[in-house]
């Protein structure tokens, strides 16, 4: 039986594998703020928190939209108030906002 997923629940982002150079998709929980996506790692050494760190040029899927984007680890100390929004809205949307946060800034088509 197939899963029901609610629209908007989930983001699709396709990093690069920083060995291999194919590409990895994974499926993750997401929320906005401010015209970006964030993603929260539950753990900071996840595979495609490493990809992101080597190269932050990703291609991201919500709901019926592709489009490129580049990531950017947040620091819980130089990003402070940031950090702990996206972790209250995640913590809001989904009932667990505890992790690694990651922004996902969309690329201006040119």
């Amino acid at each position: 039986m197939a899963e029901n997923k609610a629209p908007g629940q989930y983001l699709y982002i396709t990093t690069r594998g920083r060995k291999s150079g194919q590409p990895r998709e994974i499926e993750i929980w997401f929320t906005q703020h401010e015209g970006r996506y964030y993603i929260i790692a539950e753990y900071p050494t996840s595979h495609w928190v490493q990809n992101i760190r080597a190269n932050p040029e990703v291609q991201v899927r919500v709901e019926q939209r592709t489009f490129p984007a580049t990531a950017r680890v947040l620091s819980s100390e130089t990003d402070k108030d940031l950090y702990r929004a996206i972790q209250e809205l995640s913590s809001t949307k989904y009932g667990w906002g505890a992790g690694l946060v990651v922004e996902l800034s969309p690329v201006p088509s040119t």
